[in-house]
């Protein structure tokens, strides 16, 4: 996020957070995970792939016999995304899109041709806690939440994130219309239970403080 706390700004074009040295940390960070989260917004705003880039990372990861990349995963209220999103189509291990029940039956009609893809009901308004619940009976142990702004104040709120990294570049966006890194929300981690900072490091030009919302000071 920004200095003040923005994820982009208002503006048409993607707004680039972090430098190269970041981009790696989360390369490294996202070739440790078997799963990977974002929220629609975050597919319809960017159109991320969610792959591990490095090809020694891949080659890691097939050597301890896991999938050459992680599985992608989508939490969705309504359930439009579009079909032809990369985060859909980038191979095995394939996809799972988490919408709210009165979004199902549609989801599952427009995505009904991607074969690698599952759509999956959980409750209304989405409850991350039964998405985690499914992806754990799929064997994933470790998940990688990056957002937006929706997606970590639900896991945020609920209380189901067991550390937050957050890279701070080194500006301030100043619109008071730009999306921020979370929403109004009532958070288990307030005042009265604040998270303990365990570890902070430059890296490039950000600054990554690695929070442990479990573990009050």
């Amino acid at each position: 996020m920004s200095i003040d706390g923005h994820i982009d700004d208002t503006s048409a074009d993607r707004l680039r957070l972090s430098d190269e040295a970041d981009f790696d940390r989360v390369d490294e960070l996202r070739a440790g995970c078997d799963a990977i989260l974002i929220g629609a917004g975050t597919v319809r705003a960017d159109d991320p792939r969610l792959l591990v880039r490095s090809p020694q990372r891949r080659a890691r990861r097939i050597a301890e016999g896991r999938d050459e990349q992680l599985l992608k995963v989508v939490l969705s209220a309504r359930g439009d995304i579009d079909p032809r999103a990369r985060v859909l189509s980038t191979g095995a291990p394939g996809a799972v899109v988490y919408v709210a029940d009165p979004a199902h039956a549609a989801t599952a009609r427009r995505l009904a041709d991607l074969p690698d893809v599952d759509v999956v009901a959980v409750g209304d308004p989405p409850d991350p806690a039964r998405a985690l619940a499914d992806l754990a009976r799929r064997g994933v142990r470790r998940l990688m939440v990056e957002g937006g702004g929706a997606v970590h104040t639900a896991f945020l709120s609920a209380g189901l994130a067991d550390e937050l990294h957050l890279a701070v570049a080194p500006f301030l966006i100043g619109d008071p219309e730009a999306p921020r890194f979370v929403h109004p929300a009532d958070f288990p981690n307030g005042p009265a239970r604040p998270m303990r900072l365990a570890g902070v490091e430059q890296v490039g030009t950000m600054a990554v403080l690695r929070y442990l919302p479990g573990a009050a000071t």
